[in-house]
Order: C-alpha cells, then sequence, then structure tokens
C-alpha cells in the first residue's frame, strides 16, 4: 500500500490524487483489506481520558463532613485508651469507604457499557456494495458515505457533494454552517478554509455526499485537541444534588444538637465525659444519613442498566425522574408503532390495480390482476414501476441467513423488492443504468429525483414521493401499453384516498425520457414535465407489542398521540389497530399551520392522531401539551427533530434509524426503535424513582428513631438503652445491607396502573414527614419498652442493651418488608417472599446479630451478652406487632384517599 499524505495535505490533493495516495478507489475497500489496515491503524477511537489512579479515589470516598467527624471521635476516643469503640469507629469510615469506591466502580462500568452501546455507525463502501459498520471499524482509505444529521466518524477528504453543508463550531468556532464541495482548497488554507475536508466530530447540517478517510482516531483534527472531547458524565440528577444537599443540611443540624447534647450532658447532668462524648458520636452517626447519597446513586445505576437491558439507553441522567412523571408519549408511527418492515401491497395504475406477493423484503413475488399472477411483458405499466422502484431509490438488499435485510430506509428496500419482483432480476436490477445526477429527498419539496443513462446511451429521470407533491409536477400518465395519456388528477386523489383508507404508505412514482447528452438534474427538468406511472402502496403493520404497550400506557393514565408525516387516511387507519384512543380525529399539518397557539393548545390535548406533519410541527406540538402543564415524551429520528427532542421533557431518539444530532438532543435512545420500549423505559423510571423514594423512607425514620433513642435518654438523664458501640454497628451493618437492597427492588406490580405522578411533586412530601414521625416514635417506644421491661425483671444492664440492639435491628428489618410495597398491601405472599438480594440482606443482618450477641469474643467486644429464647420470640414478636401497626395506618391512609383517585382517574 503507498504510504498515505499526511492528514494536513489531502484537502489540497484532488479528488484523483487523495484517492490515489491511499491505494484506493471509488468502489472503496475490499473487507479484507479493511481488516488490514485495521490491524496496523487501530480502532477509530479516542485515547481514553486519564483518571486519577485507584488510591486517589479510594481517598476521595472520605472527603465528607461526616467522616471527619468520625475520625476526629476516633482520635479522642483513642486518647480515652476506649480503645474498642477507636477500632469499631475506624472499621465504620473504612467499610463505607471500600463499598463507596466498589460502587464508584460499578457505576463507572455501566455508564462505560452504556457509551459503548451508543457507539455511532458508519454507511461505507465495501466491495463497491454499502454497507453499515461500527465508526470504530473506519480506517483509511475507507468511502463513507454521509447525509444531513449525521456525526462525522473521521477525517474526511470530500469525493463527491450535493448541496453539503457542515457544522463545525466544535473546531473552529464557526457558528455558520460551512458549504464543503470536492474541489481542492489551498494548500496553506486555515482549518476552517478547507473546504474540501470533513473532520471528526462536526455535524452535516443538509445534503449528501461521500469521503474518503484520510485520518482516524488520535491522528483526527479532533483527536489532536481530544480534551474537548472527554465527556466524563457524573452519575447524579437534580434530586440526588437535591438529597446531598439536604443531607448536608441535616449533617450540620445535628452536629449542633450534638454539641448541645455534650454541654447539657456535661455541665447540667454531670455526666462522665467519656461516657457522654462517646453517646453524642454515636448520636451523630445514627441521625447522619451518610450513606443516602452512595445508595440513590447506586439506585439510579441499577435504573441506568435495568433501561439498558429494555433497549432504552439513557443519554441524561435526569431523564429517569421525568419518564416517572410523563403524561402524554407523542410517538412517531413507522417503526416505532409499526414494525418498519415495509412492503408493496398495491401497484395503482391509470386502468388497473395489482396487488404483490412476498415476504418482507425478499425480491421474490407474485404481481397479480384479478387473482391471476400477470406477466410485465403483457403490462408494460409494470416495467415503468419497477424502474422507477429500482433506480430512484438508495438502499441496498443483503440476502442474510435469517432473511433479506435492507441497508438503508425501509421504504427503498421494498421498492427494491418490488423491482426484482417484476422484473425476476433478484435484488440488483438495472444494474445497466448509471446514475448521473440526483435531487435527494428533502422534508421541504417531499420528493427524491434522479437521473440515469444505461450502455446505449439513453438518459432518463425518475421521481418518487408524496402523491400530492408529484402529482402536482405531471401533465400526462402512463396508459397501460406503456404510452402516454392526458393526466387525470381526480382519478389519482380518488386512488390515493382509496390506498390509503386500508392503512397503506401511498407513494406515486413518475418518469421522463430525457436527451442523452443531458447530465445534470434542475428542479426545471421536472416541473410540470413528468408523467406519473402510477401509486405504490406500502403496508407496514403494526407491532404486536406495540399494540399492548400502547393499552398498558393508557391504563397508566399516559396518552399516545401519533405523529406521522403519513396521509390522513394512513395514520386513521393503523391508529385504529394500534387502539389509540381517539382514531376519528386527524390533525394535518396543514390544520395546524392554520391554528394560533391557544387553538392547538386546545386542539393537541383532544388529538391523538397528527398526519402530514413536518419536524416544524412537532417543536409547535411539544409547546402546546406542555403549555396545558403536561410533561412530554417526544420520539424523533432526523436532524430537524432536535429541536423539538430538546423541547420535550423527555426527547427519545431512535437507535437505529436516528441521526446522530437527533442522539445528541434526546435524553433516551431506544436501540431497537420500538414503542414498547418506551412504555418498558416509562415503567422503569416509574420504577426508579419509587425505589429513590423508598430508599429514603426507610433510612430517614429508622435514622431518626435511633437518634431519638439517644436524645431521650440523655435529656431525661437515663441509662443509654443501646450503647455508643452498638448504634455504630447497628448503622454500620443494616445501612450497607438493608437500604442498599432497596436500590434493586423490582416494580411493584400496580406500577403501571398509576396515574403520573405530579412533575413538580417534592420527595419531601407531608405523607413521608408523617411517616418519619410515626415509624421513629414506634421505634422509640419499642426500644425504651424493651430495655425497660428487661431491667423490671432483673436482667443485667448489658443484656437489657443486648435486647434493646436487637429490637432495634428486628424493627428496621420488618420496615424493610412494608416499605418495599409502598404503593400497594405488604400482606401478600409475593410481598413476603421478598427478591433473592432482599432476603440474602436480612440473612447477612440476622447472622452478624447472632454472632454479636452469642459468639463469647464479639460479646465482649460490642458489651453483649446472649439473649434467652422466649425473650428472643418476644422481640421478634415486638417486631410483627410494629408491623402491623404502620400496615394498618398505610391501608387506612389508602382507603381514604381511594375515592380522591377514583374521581380523578374518571375526569
Amino acid at each position: 500500500m503507498t504510504k498515505p499524505a499526511r492528514s494536513r495535505d489531502f484537502h489540497a490533493l484532488s479528488t484523483d490524487d487523495a484517492l490515489l495516495a491511499l491505494d484506493v478507489t471509488a468502489q472503496g475497500l475490499s473487507a479484507a483489506e479493511a481488516d488490514r489496515r485495521l490491524q496496523v491503524h487501530g480502532a477509530n477511537r479516542l485515547p481514553d481520558p486519564p483518571r486519577p489512579s485507584a488510591v486517589l479515589r479510594f481517598l476521595a470516598h472520605f472527603n465528607n463532613v461526616l467522616i471527619y467527624v468520625l475520625l476526629g471521635a476516633a482520635v479522642v476516643t483513642a486518647a480515652l485508651q476506649h480503645w474498642i469503640d477507636t477500632g469499631v469507629i475506624l472499621m465504620v469510615v473504612v467499610v463505607n469507604g471500600v463499598i463507596g469506591f466498589v460502587q464508584e466502580g460499578r457505576a463507572e462500568q455501566a455508564m462505560t457499557a452504556i457509551r459503548g452501546m451508543l457507539a455511532p455507525r458508519a454507511a461505507v463502501l465495501r466491495n463497491g456494495r454499502r454497507v453499515s459498520v461500527d465508526a470504530a471499524d473506519l480506517v483509511p482509505g475507507d468511502i463513507v458515505l454521509i447525509e444531513a444529521g449525521d456525526r462525522v466518524s473521521a477525517d474526511l477528504r470530500v469525493i463527491e457533494a450535493r448541496s453539503l453543508k457542515v457544522e463545525e463550531a466544535i473546531l473552529t468556532g464557526e457558528s455558520v454552517p460551512v458549504d464543503k464541495g470536492a474541489g481542492p482548497a489551498a494548500k496553506n488554507a486555515s482549518l476552517g478554509d478547507r473546504t474540501s475536508m470533513l473532520f471528526s466530530g462536526t455535524l452535516v447540517a443538509t445534503g449528501t455526499g461521500r469521503g474518503v478517510v484520510v485520518a482516524t482516531g488520535a491522528g483526527t483534527q479532533i483527536g489532536k485537541i481530544s480534551g474537548m472531547l472527554s465527556e466524563v458524565q457524573t452519575l447524579t440528577t437534580p434530586l440526588v444534588r437535591q438529597m446531598d444537599i439536604f443531607a448536608r443540611w441535616l449533617t450540620l443540624f445535628i452536629l449542633m444538637i450534638a454539641a448541645i447534647l455534650l454541654v447539657y450532658g456535661y455541665f447540667v447532668s454531670h455526666l462522665p465525659f467519656s461516657d457522654l462524648f462517646m453517646a453524642v458520636v454515636s448520636l451523630s452517626v445514627a441521625a447522619i444519613p451518610e450513606g443516602l447519597p452512595a445508595v440513590l446513586t447506586i439506585t439510579l445505576a441499577v435504573g441506568v442498566q435495568a433501561m439498558a437491558r429494555r433497549n432504552a439507553i439513557v443519554r441524561r441522567l435526569p431523564a429517569i425522574e421525568t419518564l416517572g412523571s410523563v403524561s402524554v408519549i407523542c410517538s412517531d408511527k413507522t417503526g416505532t408503532l409499526t414494525r418498519n418492515e415495509m412492503m408493496a401491497a398495491t401497484l395503482a395504475a391509470s386502468e388497473h390495480v395489482y396487488s404483490i406477493g412476498g415476504n418482507g423484503y425478499s425480491p421474490e413475488g407474485a404481481v397479480r390482476w384479478r387473482e391471476a399472477d400477470v406477466d410485465p411483458d403483457e403490462h408494460l405499466v409494470l416495467t415503468e414501476f419497477a424502474r422507477a422502484a429500482g433506480l430512484c431509490n438508495d438502499s441496498v438488499l443483503h440476502d442474510h441467513i435469517d432473511g433479506w435485510r435492507v441497508e438503508g430506509d425501509p421504504m427503498e428496500g421494498a421498492l427494491m423488492a418490488l423491482a426484482g419482483k417484476i422484473t425476476g432480476h433478484g435484488s440488483e436490477p438495472f444494474q445497466s443504468w448509471c446514475r448521473t445526477d440526483e435531487i435527494p429527498f428533502d422534508a421541504a419539496h417531499r420528493y427524491m429525483a434522479v437521473l440515469h443513462h444505461d450502455h446505449d446511451g439513453k438518459a432518463r429521470i425518475h421521481v418518487k414521493g408524496a402523491p400530492e407533491a408529484v402529482i402536482a409536477m405531471c401533465q400526462k400518465q402512463c396508459a397501460p401499453d406503456g404510452g402516454r395519456e392526458p393526466l387525470d388528477s381526480g382519478h389519482w386523489h380518488r386512488a390515493v384516498d382509496e390506498l390509503a383508507a386500508e392503512g397503506q404508505r401511498v407513494i406515486a412514482v413518475a418518469t421522463r425520457a430525457v436527451p442523452g447528452d443531458h447530465r445534470t438534474l434542475e428542479l426545471a427538468d421536472l416541473e410540470g414535465r413528468l408523467m406519473l406511472i402510477g401509486l405504490i402502496g406500502l403496508i407496514d403493520p403494526p407491532r404486536a407489542e406495540a399494540i399492548e404497550a400502547v393499552a398498558e400506557c393508557h391504563r397508566a393514565g399516559i396518552r399516545v398521540k401519533m405523529i406521522t408525516g403519513d396521509h390522513a387516511a394512513t395514520a386513521r387507519a393503523i391508529a385504529e389497530r394500534i387502539g389509540l384512543q381517539n382514531h376519528d380525529r386527524v390533525l394535518t399539518g396543514a390544520d395546524i399551520e392554520a391554528m394560533d397557539a391557544t387553538e392547538l393548545a386546545e386542539a393537541a390535548v383532544s388529538t391523538d392522531i397528527f398526519a402530514r406533519t413536518s419536524p416544524a410541527h412537532k417543536l409547535r406540538l411539544v409547546t402546546a401539551l406542555q403549555s396545558r402543564g403536561l410533561t412530554v415524551a417526544m420520539t424523533g429520528d432526523g436532524v430537524n427533530d432536535a429541536p423539538a427532542l430538546k423541547r420535550a421533557d423527555a426527547g427519545i431518539a431512535m437507535g437505529q434509524k436516528g441521526s446522530e444530532a437527533a442522539k445528541e438532543a434526546a435524553e433516551l435512545v431506544l436501540a431497537d426503535d420500538n414503542f414498547a420500549s418506551i412504555a418498558a423505559a416509562v415503567r422503569e423510571g416509574r420504577t426508579v424513582y419509587d425505589n429513590i423514594k423508598k430508599v429514603i423512607s426507610w433510612t430517614l425514620p429508622t435514622n431518626a428513631g435511633e437518634a431519638l433513642t439517644i436524645v431521650v435518654a440523655l435529656f431525661a438523664g437515663m441509662a443509654l438503652p443501646i450503647t455508643a458501640v452498638q448504634i455504630l454497628w447497628v448503622n454500620l451493618i443494616t445501612a450497607v445491607t438493608l437500604g442498599l437492597a432497596l436500590a434493586f427492588e423490582l416494580s411493584e406490580p400496580g406500577t403501571m396502573r398509576r396515574p403520573p405522578r405530579p412533575r413538580q411533586e417534592p420527595l419531601l412530601t407531608g405523607e413521608l414527614i408523617w411517616h418519619i414521625v410515626l415509624v421513629s416514635t414506634l421505634f422509640l417506644v419499642a426500644v425504651f419498652g424493651i430495655f425497660a421491661y428487661a431491667i423490671d425483671k432483673g436482667y443485667p444492664q448489658v443484656l437489657a442493651q443486648t435486647m434493646a440492639m436487637n429490637t432495634l435491628v428486628v424493627l428496621e428489618i420488618f420496615h424493610l418488608f412494608f416499605i418495599r410495597n409502598i404503593h400497594g398491601t405488604s400482606l401478600t405472599w409475593a410481598a413476603v417472599k421478598g427478591t433473592k438480594i432482599v432476603w440474602a440482606c436480612v440473612i447477612a443482618v440476622a447472622t452478624a446479630q447472632f454472632a454479636i450477641t452469642y459468639v463469647p469474643l464479639l460479646q465482649a467486644v460490642f458489651g453483649t451478652q446472649a439473649v434467652p429464647l422466649l425473650d428472643g420470640l418476644l422481640i421478634v414478636g415486638v417486631g410483627a406487632v410494629f408491623f402491623a401497626l404502620i400496615e394498618t395506618e398505610k391501608q387506612m391512609r389508602f382507603a381514604l384517599r381511594r375515592p380522591v383517585l377514583e374521581n380523578r382517574n374518571r375526569g
């Protein structure tokens, strides 16, 4: 292979010289040569950004207020020669640090894996055929096909360009898209003036083109300043930040209370300083929810991975919270609600209507008229259909082991298969025709036009697109014998309505013969000068799983709205099949244009089908729905969808057919482009929010209960029912296990039968505050009750404290089983059975408690004494009574709230 020229020199070379320097032809590399170059040049990715060493990351977990308090306490207890207390405090510090370090590593692994799932792909020519490859597999010499919305994956020398404009602000700061062309630039041109180059990381704004890869990975321009792309996403959300701030203020408040207790106990109650100090330290540890931010972060990491398993990839973590409150989902139709496996089902010519057989994208199937197979030689219009379908087309069909697949637009794949069915030439009909020029499809004019020449020098223009646009450019129509006759536009518009009413997507195809020396294609060549061949009706059946997902969303109080560029009748037919609530009324793009903001807001709420819409209409619809207080999730795939995706509360991009611009504007990416994955993401979003609420609802009351026992004992001048070292132990063992178990909770049975939560609903609601007061009071009563019972029976104080400590742990376990079902009853077999993680944590806590209660060595360390069997059963009985009380209170709340919810749902 000829040694490539340096990347900075390619902009000044001609196209031929650039290809020669890279030892490649316009047909692209062979697969074998691409593999060889990949071994030489390495993967097309930037080096991983530098990370702090494991030691520094571990030490960072000791950089918080609570750890400073504990370390200070350890120094004081060591000075007082309370070595056991010092050891337990240091164990708490180290264990918290280890757990945080391990979970941080897992969270980073989760985000790394998800970034890998979002790795961009590129369309390249290999052996002259278009194939899709991972951008990481691009090598110098690859011919890359680019179009509007693509993120350029490597430095390219443009070899072909049509209306190509690129946003290069990431490199040059130039805010206006730059025109690109195949002509060489000046040798000394600055980066912003190299119009023949496309740089990795820039965004294609408009047009199409081809480029040859000249540099990959660290050799690209962006690779030389790779710090600009060092995207390290911190695993956090506004909710977690809010709880982190809350925990800090709570820590400060508790330290102030601790200081007051220290002064009161020493100067008023005249308690020994060493005992008093340890009590205050245990109060601080018990009351401060030091593990809460870490557990919330772990809960988010678990939720992100769960969503990824359901093909919903989270790009921005606040979307997890937003999904829990989504009240409207605005979805594309094609590929999202339907299978995105288009197949030509009907051909409508001037006098005949043909039906097409076959399966999927296979180029094999019968063409029938009046229930009999037809011969294209006897129906010449079929040859015209085949030529238009096969030539006005950018897709490629591949015969895989598991069936035919399309590389490119699914609709074009169906048209290519149609051409193969009519001609009998398989997946590559009309190879003798060479494309000379084209007008790419654009949402503004809604058609695509191509100019081809054959080996005999004949030239033809073919056009396909929306029937309204194509019919308007036609003056004649194709007669049954292949001749020309005057256009009957009324007939064609009636035919469009008939096909669309059957749920078929309708496109029109037209043609025009031009002289052989005609080499460029202009708009003037089309307007009023085409011959209409006919209409092609394509079907894209609804996904079975999407039908169930729509029903599930309706049960969850979420309205589903379909937004499509298809004909109104087609949209209505599909909407009826998938079960949209209001499938009789359809708003078109023209209707939206005619409405002001107030009228559109009213219509958008009551309408579920929007047809013949443009990406600009999506933005207006999102704004209109939000103006009514609704939380909107919006799907999109094109570069023009980016504003609507950014505006939506939850922007959802298509992972397969979506442009890189859409993916970057969205909070979520669907790996399978399936509406069912949106419903699954909403379910997971609600589950994550529920689990975060469960973690908080379990942590705050238990911490408050632990702290209250110490506060009351100190102010009352009583002996502590639980010693300082025991409080430290309980806080360590339960926070590490029981609190963490809630991060892995599955969705509750009624998760998708609840209405969406209000977007602005605070996490610390009045209901949660009441729960904290109730549970902490019951904790206080139970712990002091058991302690008083033991003292009354004449047990030594050590045994009484051991029983009180075990009572506290038992209450926390019962509280865990209560919290697991905050939206339903906890008195079911499924609730009791729990999950493997919950029972593993409960068994671990119980085993640890048995160890420190009955193992002599640990008894000496923690100041415990063996609890008699009957008293142990009494402790469990107290826990059961506690569970019954809080469960009864929950059911009373549900009974009072149920009529309100039923009235809201009926409204």
